[in-house]
């Protein structure tokens, strides 16, 4: 049976809906993500912990769930917001209906939003804390709990999604035998990153946030991976330490999160933006040579300029947001957006064979 749900911003804004899963109150940062795909690798991003999603295609479920598409162990959004919830697998590849996933997993999703008035709102007011609720139609109850909610800035998230102690990642079906070995720091690392690095032949060990460099090192990697995740960068301090201290003694790649803690690290600033980029079709392009490639991002925060040595190889077309960088005296390149698209179009694969030859150059300059 459905159940009214109330939505309620930290500045006063109220928009309604019914909740066709879960129930009670939750509250977290409220972002909308534009993709007409790519609903459950979304919620299952450790870079969504805290959130509160509002999808602004017009339907969302109508192709499932499916276990194969989780990001990780589990969901990190508080709740999620859609102008119409199906509850249909019309996909021979899903074993789960979209609601009845949800269900299990313990999710308020709310239907019957004008998710587009909710993007409207977001773009002209900036990045807002909200509460939903199926207990209470208070509403300046509900304001006060969103503005009591902590705010995104200097909020250390990886402590919370990162894994408890190193393991090694199994090898993904039908890749090569792997020839190079990867230390990836869990800041809130996709299962698809550590996928597309198994079928670029490389072998992966996945350590904690807080591993140091010095423990890094000792594993003898071929290079280090710095993963995505949720929060704000500059509060990953221990982050940013270790990788300074690993930047020259080995090649390093950055993907989100990760790309804002090597761009840390190299003396450059990040900045929380007003409206985050959560899609699956933003516009980068290469400053290198032109080309634009459209991807899929998940972020709140941005690397700024500044910092010598540094060079922007990518930049967001359509805001002119930095997107990707690389110090080439220090073997470190990085990316903002996802190469590894679970969801998103495929173009930017090429960048983890980017990463073994940057492996490669940095072998043969040891020599």
């Amino acid at each position: 049976m459905l159940k009214p749900a109330v939505i309620v911003l930290e500045d006063g804004a109220v928009f309604r809906g019914e909740a066709l899963a879960g129930r009670g109150s939750s509250g977290g940062e409220l972002v909308f993500h534009t993709g007409a795909t790519g609903h459950q690798e979304l919620v299952t991003d450790p870079s969504s912990c805290g959130l509160i999603v509002a999808f602004t295609f017009p339907m969302i479920g109508n192709y499932g769930a499916d276990p194969e598409r989780d990001e990780s162990g589990r969901v990190h959004a508080r709740a999620i917001l859609a102008r119409e919830l199906t509850n249909y697998r019309f996909n021979r590849a899903s074993r789960a209906t979209w609601l009845d996933w949800l269900s299990e997993c313990g999710v308020i999703a709310v239907t019957g939003v004008d998710t587009s008035a909710v993007e409207r709102h977001l773009r002209d007011r900036g990045a807002q804390r909200a509460v939903v609720s199926t207990e209470t139609a208070d509403t300046k109850h509900l304001r006060r709990a969103a503005q009591d909610l902590p705010k995104s800035g200097k909020l250390d998230l990886a402590r919370i999604v990162t894994c408890d102690q190193a393991y090694e990642a199994p090898a993904p079906a039908g890749a090569p035998a792997p020839d190079l070995h990867i230390v990836a720091y869990d800041f809130g690392i996709r299962r698809s990153t550590v996928a597309q690095m198994g079928r670029y032949g490389f072998r992966m060990t996945i350590v904690p946030a807080r591993t140091s460099a010095r423990e890094v090192l000792k594993r003898e990697p071929d290079g280090v991976l710095l993963s995505s995740g949720p929060g704000d960068p500059a509060a990953v301090t221990y982050g940013v330490k270790a990788v300074q201290r690993l930047l020259g003694k080995v090649p390093v790649f950055g993907i989100g999160l990760g790309h804002q803690i090597l761009a840390l690290a190299l003396g450059l600033r990040t900045q929380s933006l007003a409206v985050g980029h959560r899609a699956t079709n933003r516009p980068v392009r290469d400053t290198r040579t032109g080309a634009v490639a459209i991807t899929a991002q998940n972020h709140g925060f941005v690397v700024r300029e500044g910092g010598s040595g540094v060079a922007i190889t990518h930049v967001d077309v359509e805001d002119g947001a930095i997107e990707g960088i690389a110090a080439p005296d220090r073997f470190a390149l990085s990316v903002q957006f996802r190469p590894e698209a679970a969801p998103g179009p495929r173009e930017s694969g090429h960048l983890f064979k980017r990463f073994r030859e940057e492996i490669a150059r940095f072998k043969a300059e040891a020599r």
